[in-house]
């Protein structure tokens, strides 16, 4: 069977009422099959194939969080997640590829002006990488604008992005600290270099990097902030400028449940073949019953069960009260909200870990994890996942204090 007999089956992406929630999911859960089938491939590749990119293109993936004034679907951002979860579940790479590039309309959405959103949205369909650690330099053009110089490393959907969204420092002043500017450049201004696929996991993830040589953009295409300080409770351009609230969300809490539905998605993948286990191996102890007939088994898979099913529940909870929150009065989405539903994303990613890790891949014995299986794909692109800097690190300790610090503070109140 060759690569492309595999390949996902899209529709054409009708628009206006005739695209709902429930036929974006349909058509993500109608691509699996597809998906499972190329994982080899995509790895190798070290991205998702040009004629899954179409199928996303053609099933309206790319629209779902795109605001309607310029052609997208401005459906919630809870769809967008289930739509990226379900992906996950099929293949972790290219979830992740498609999540960590497309979900970044609903920051340019609402962080960028009017001016800036007609042009990044000109072309419909949106697919950007953000970077929140600064690398790089940005300088004052003759006219304005801002030259960039620098590389920028784990661009997730480099390789069919239309644009990059980073941050860096801006040269030639002596503040302290310097100051950082957070920016949109199109892709005619950047290239791709070849450096992702040598990683333990999420090789077809297509986090390359991006390399910038005197890039130009134009001056409303950069904001002079610090990417940790953005704040909503003043309210956002995109608020301003949309009908759907979801514009006035916090970014960081939206990235966090970014990647707690694509873990989940990807456990739940592993669960899928823990499954399949049940059925087509026995036990080693006589008289060698299926799995699914073994008493133990039947308590190691009710477990792993239990706890990936409770972390879709954190995980969809999280993503709810972030719309719910969005959709009050601004000033409503604080700061200890945001930290707060980052930490349950925090969680539900840890729970459905734990589910692989010290149940599904240890039980599931040698042979269902050989390299190439998709227990043992999972497994690995779960490990490295985990290393992501925002979940090993940033969730873990900062977050954690400032979260402390504000609930303290409203407990003193």
């Amino acid at each position: 069977m060759t690569d492309t007999e595999n390949a996902p089956r899209g529709t054409a992406a009708p628009t206006g009422p005739d695209v709902t929630p429930a036929l974006l999911i349909e058509r993500a859960e109608a691509m699996v099959p597809g998906l499972v089938a190329r994982q080899q491939e995509t790895e190798r590749r070290t991205y998702y194939a040009e004629d899954t990119h179409r199928a996303f293109q053609e099933a309206g993936f790319y629209r779902i969080a795109v605001p309607k004034r310029y052609g997208g679907y401005e459906l919630g951002f809870d769809t967008f997640l289930q739509v990226a979860m379900t992906l996950s579940r099929a293949c972790p790479s290219t979830g992740w590829m498609f999540c960590l590039g497309a979900a970044h309309s609903l920051f340019a959405a609402s962080m960028f002006d009017e001016k800036a959103q007609a042009e990044i949205f000109s072309g419909g369909d949106f697919i950007a990488p953000l970077v929140n650690a600064p690398h790089g330099t940005a300088r004052r053009a003759e006219d304005g604008g801002w030259i960039l110089d620098g590389v920028w490393k784990y661009c997730s959907g480099a390789p069919y992005a239309t644009h990059l969204i980073g941050n860096t420092v801006i040269a030639g002043e002596d503040a302290d600290p310097p100051r950082r500017l957070l920016f949109i450049a199109p892709r005619e201004e950047w290239e791709m270099l070849d450096d992702w696929g040598g990683q333990l996991g999420l090789k077809g993830s297509g986090s390359h990097s991006i390399r910038i040589s005197g890039g130009h953009i134009p001056g409303h295409f950069g904001i002079e902030v610090d990417f940790e300080e953005i704040s909503v409770t003043e309210g956002t351009p995109g608020r301003a400028l949309h009908t759907h609230p979801q514009y006035g969300g916090a970014p960081a809490s939206s990235m966090a449940l970014e990647g707690a539905h694509i873990a989940v998605g990807m456990c739940q993948g592993a669960l899928d073949a823990y499954t399949e286990l049940m059925f087509s191996r026995t036990t080693i102890v006589p008289p060698f019953p299926p799995r699914a007939e073994d008493p133990d088994f039947l308590l190691w898979y009710g477990k792993a069960s239990g706890m990936i099913a409770a972390a879709e529940t954190l995980a969809l909870a999280a993503s709810r009260r972030w719309q719910e929150l969005a959709a009050l009065p601004v000033g409503a989405f604080t700061a200890e909200e945001d930290l707060r539903i980052a930490l349950t994303c925090r969680e539900a990613t840890n729970l459905a870990w734990q589910a692989v890790d010290e149940i599904l891949q240890p039980t599931a014995g040698s042979p269902a994890v050989r390299e190439g299986t998709r227990l043992e794909r999972v497994w690995r692109d779960l490990s490295t996942g985990r290393t992501h800097a925002s979940s090993a690190i940033l969730l873990t300790t900062a977050a954690n204090r400032g979260f402390a610090q504000l609930r303290l503070l409203s407990a003193r109140r």
